[in-house]
């Protein structure tokens, strides 16, 4: 699943296009040599934090191949020197936003397990779920780049492989249960997420945002194909 297609975190706060965003508290160089272990992780984590709220409407705002690191350094606040100490790239950024979207996610995905009773009712939950993540992440900060080029599908991280362990999870406990016949679950898992993420990156691009439609479609493509599938014996 991809996790940047819209780059934002609603739980924090958005700034409109145009606005000026405030500077971050900074501490300066003298200042850090007295800061206590626990003031200067706080430090840290406040300047990881500009920099990927800075990425978000950079990205947000001119596209992710036109965007620069100078653009994101001019908008967080903080020195060149300074974004250089937590992120070597803006691709590394971008994997940064896609690990905190797909971590976000995890336990709405979670819950999802918790009520499904079969495959289809855990299919057609996780999916939809993990649509109106996407459509609320698009809501929130709509993308204005318009650059031309493909927004890329992050790398693997921690959080996105965590999330990809879960559909898996449940899919074996379901299939084990709910089908006669055994298929290769990481296939099918890898399948199911990679038919959800392009099918949700049409979903976004239209107007009126469809989650329910787009939600069937997967669920009828997927269930449809099912039965055709290989058997697999683990």
């Amino acid at each position: 699943m991809d996790f940047t297609a819209r780059l934002v975190n609603p739980e924090r706060r958005v700034i409109k296009s145009g606005v000026t965003p405030r500077a971050p508290q900074l501490v300066s160089m003298s200042e850090v040599i007295y800061l206590s272990p626990g003031k200067r992780e706080q430090t840290k984590a406040a300047n990881r934090l500009a920099i990927l709220d800075a990425a978000r409407e950079v990205f947000g705002e001119l596209g992710f191949e036109t965007a620069t690191v100078r653009d994101i350094v001019r908008r967080s606040g903080l020195s060149v020197g300074a974004f250089y100490n937590y992120y070597r790239s803006k691709e590394e950024v971008f994997d940064a936003l896609a690990d905190d979207g797909a971590r976000r996610f995890k336990p709405i995905l979670q819950a999802q397990s918790a009520k499904a009773t079969d495959f289809e009712s855990y299919l057609r939950a996780a999916v939809a779920a993990y649509f109106d993540f996407i459509a609320a992440e698009h809501r929130t900060w709509p993308a204005q780049g318009d650059d031309g080029a493909p927004t890329p599908h992050a790398r693997t991280t921690p959080e996105i492989l965590a999330v990809f362990e879960e559909v898996r999870r449940v899919f074996a406990a379901i299939v084990d249960r709910d089908l006669s016949a055994k298929v290769d679950i990481d296939y099918l898992a890898a399948s199911c997420i990679a038919v959800a993420r392009e099918i949700g990156e049409r979903m976004i691009e239209r107007d009126p945002i469809d989650v329910t439609g787009a939600t069937d479609f997967v669920v009828r493509l997927i269930l449809g194909g099912l039965p055709n599938l290989p058997r697999h014996e683990r």
